[in-house]
């Protein structure tokens, strides 16, 4: 792999060739092509069902892919090194991976050792402080609110500073404050060819702004791929219901 991702010809971080995902007959991803180049903040849209959680979910680690090729940092997810290459991709999702009967500080000190970090009782304080959790962090996770909950999962997917962030329906549970948080975080970490995002929501709103190129995905296919540029919510919520022709789709729910 380039060592600087900024040079010409960088690896890119993230690339799928014949992408495909089965579970049963059901057929979740069908051929997907894909390439993350370095500093893209990439939003991923499409109606119910058309293959969003299961990509990001095959990206993460999570979902074995049937066939084609998939690459994080130029590595094979499933052969080789498969700690080290998971160590450097971010989850976030409606779905927290926090441990209920843990305080949001242990949960995140858990996190910080499983990542390597030297430093994980302070990277903990520091990661909630920033979140505006500073004040429950020795709070059981049971007990913190569903947008606590969140604001906790936001500094747990971003503590050891990830270069590939996959983000799935992020906004969930959060208010107002916590997704002007969540967006300068955002805006804030991946703003240089150093790191990537890959985002699937509904809500555009606080994430068009982020974003750089938007891909939409309709039966498990790629069914758009152009840059963000130009594109308001409206226009783009148009641009991707007449594409895939599915007249009042949902199309950022989770699928």
């Amino acid at each position: 792999m380039n060592a600087d991702p900024a040079l010409p010809g960088a690896v890119p971080f993230l690339s799928a060739r014949g992408l495909q995902v089965r579970f049963g007959a059901s057929i979740a991803l069908d051929g997907v092509d894909l390439d993350l180049a370095p500093g893209e903040r990439v939003l991923l849209l499409g109606p119910n069902g058309a293959g969003k959680s299961t990509f990001l979910r095959a990206a993460a680690g999570l979902v074995r892919p049937t066939a084609g090729r998939l690459s994080i940092f130029g590595a094979d997810p499933w052969r080789g090194d498969r700690a080290a290459t998971r160590g450097r991709i971010g989850l976030l999702s409606h779905q927290t991976f926090l441990y209920d009967h843990l305080t949001a500080a242990e949960n995140l000190i858990f996190y910080g050792r499983l990542y390597g970090l030297g430093t994980a009782r302070a990277d903990a304080r520091r990661a909630l402080d920033e979140v505006g959790l500073a004040d429950r962090a020795d709070d059981p996770v049971r007990e913190l609110s569903r947008g606590m909950q969140q604001r906790a999962a936001i500094a747990r997917a971003l503590l050891h500073a990830p270069g590939l962030l996959l983000l799935d329906e992020p906004f969930t549970g959060l208010d107002a404050a916590g997704r002007e948080t969540l967006q300068r975080m955002l805006g804030d970490r991946f703003g240089d060819r150093q790191r990537v995002f890959l985002m699937a929501t509904h809500d555009l709103a606080p994430a068009l702004p982020l974003a750089t190129r938007v891909v939409a995905l309709e039966t498990g296919r790629v069914t758009i791929d152009r840059p963000a540029a130009g594109l308001d919510a409206a226009g783009l919520e148009s641009l991707v219901r007449r594409d895939n022709r599915t007249p009042g789709a949902a199309f950022g729910a989770a699928s």
